[in-house]
């Protein structure tokens, strides 16, 4: 009797401590359901490790995720804070098919999340005016307009979110709204972002001097280094170059090397200014420089360009699919590539009908945007069809641009000039 009362203890004691084992497994498994998925953040390339910036945005990194894994994992600002590092990182690095998708995640979760509790309208708003720009990057401009303006019923007095909307109405083809929210931008608050939309404004509507005063004031009002202020001064030498004072480009593009040493963008607007100039193996040696830092498929479509102009078919041929494998990642991340596609096939490796096929299908999209019809125009001319392009003309020049394509153009369909 006293085995069997001694087996009884023993099996009772076996069977709380495989339940006590099993609570604790249990216990285990909630606390890693609960622990947040955060998206990596990828190592830049070698060459974009000295910035200004790079040390901060690690750090930044490190902070936003030890907040969400160690203190509260249903925070919100963390995340927003991750979807804005994710933004700039993309930008820097080219990585888009990572990048984006991982701030849509944490913005979405951010919004779930305020949704839940008492709404904080703050942290809704900066939400929503942050994935306003996440979804302008990937071309979802109907998307994005939506999305800003719900931020600015939120809050109407913060410059940033109407920096999305004069977006948004530009590549849809509302260019007199589009001036509005700059308008809007700048009295709230003149700074280097409300500047580059006064410039690309005053660009759109034909004011080429009014244009680069303003870019200019966008790089004097950024900080020397700074991806922002890179980028404000790669398109001031844009603009020159697109309108004939490639000598100023030129010094633009050396002067933000100086300041900020590798940065691809302006390695491959020195490899058109080569081009033009007639130096095709300076221009390919800047382009291999800019491609070997990051993977942004316009480097290789400059390239296969190039290729083709030289008559390099081996090599041109060769570039084609790490080519279409870099339009599909971008494609399957959540990209609108139509106007990529349709440079492809008009410019690359020509196939006019499926350029004609992608251009048409973006100009479904967005039917009034003056670059859609330049594009369509152009292509017109090049399969012969001068009365549609006249048609597409006539709405690319809505706005008095002048862009040098347009003039192209009308000499190629014996249309007089402007």
């Amino acid at each position: 009797m006293r085995n069997s009362t001694i087996l009884l203890n023993s099996l009772a004691f076996l069977i709380l401590l495989a339940l006590g084992c099993s609570e604790g497994a249990d216990h285990q498994q909630q606390a890693r359901a609960q622990e947040p998925e955060i998206p990596a953040l990828l190592p830049r390339p070698a060459a974009l490790q000295a910035t200004a910036e790079w040390d901060q945005t690690q750090s930044g990194y490190s902070q936003m995720a030890a907040q969400l894994r160690l203190d509260n994992p249903n925070a919100i600002e963390p995340r927003i804070n991750l979807a804005k590092i994710f933004i700039n990182e993309a930008r820097v690095t080219g990585e888009h098919g990572h990048y984006y998708p991982a701030a849509l995640a944490m913005l979405d979760e951010a919004l779930e999340l305020n949704h839940q509790g008492p709404r904080d309208p703050n942290l809704e708003f900066d939400a929503l005016s942050t994935k306003s720009g996440v979804l302008l990057s990937q071309h979802e401009f109907a998307e994005a307009l939506t999305v800003a303006n719900k931020a600015v019923s939120l809050n109407p007095y913060n410059a940033q979110v109407y920096g999305a909307i004069a977006d948004a109405n530009v590549e849809l083809g509302d260019y007199e709204a589009a001036v509005r929210a700059a308008d809007k931008m700048n009295e709230i608050r003149p700074d280097l972002r409300s500047y580059s939309r006064a410039s690309y404004l005053r660009e759109i509507h034909g004011d080429i001097d009014g244009a680069i005063d303003a870019m200019n004031r966008a790089v004097r009002a950024g900080a020397p280094g700074y991806e922002s202020t890179a980028w404000a001064r790669l398109t001031l030498g844009q603009l020159y170059h697109r309108y004939g004072q490639p000598d100023k480009a030129a010094a633009e593009y050396a002067a933000l090397l100086r300041e900020r040493p590798n940065y691809p963008f302006a390695l491959a607007a020195q490899a058109e200014l080569a081009q033009d100039a007639g130096d095709d193996a300076r221009a390919e040696q800047l382009l291999i420089q800019a491609r070997d830092i990051i993977p942004e498929v316009g480097y290789y479509m400059d390239l296969a360009k190039l290729y083709r102009k030289q008559g390099r078919t081996d090599e041109l041929e060769s570039m084609e699919q790490d080519i279409l494998e870099m339009l599909e990642d971008d494609v399957s991340s959540g990209h609108n590539m139509d106007l990529e596609y349709a440079t492809l096939y008009q410019d690359v490796f020509p196939d006019y009908d499926k350029a004609l096929e992608y251009l048409l299908e973006e100009h479904n999209r967005r039917p009034a945007n003056i670059d859609v019809n330049r594009e369509l125009a152009r292509l017109y001319v090049a399969r012969g069809e001068n009365d549609k392009a006249l048609d597409h003309l006539t709405k690319a020049e809505r706005t008095n641009s002048a862009h040098p394509d347009l003039a192209a153009i009308r000499q190629a369909t014996g249309t007089a000039t402007k």
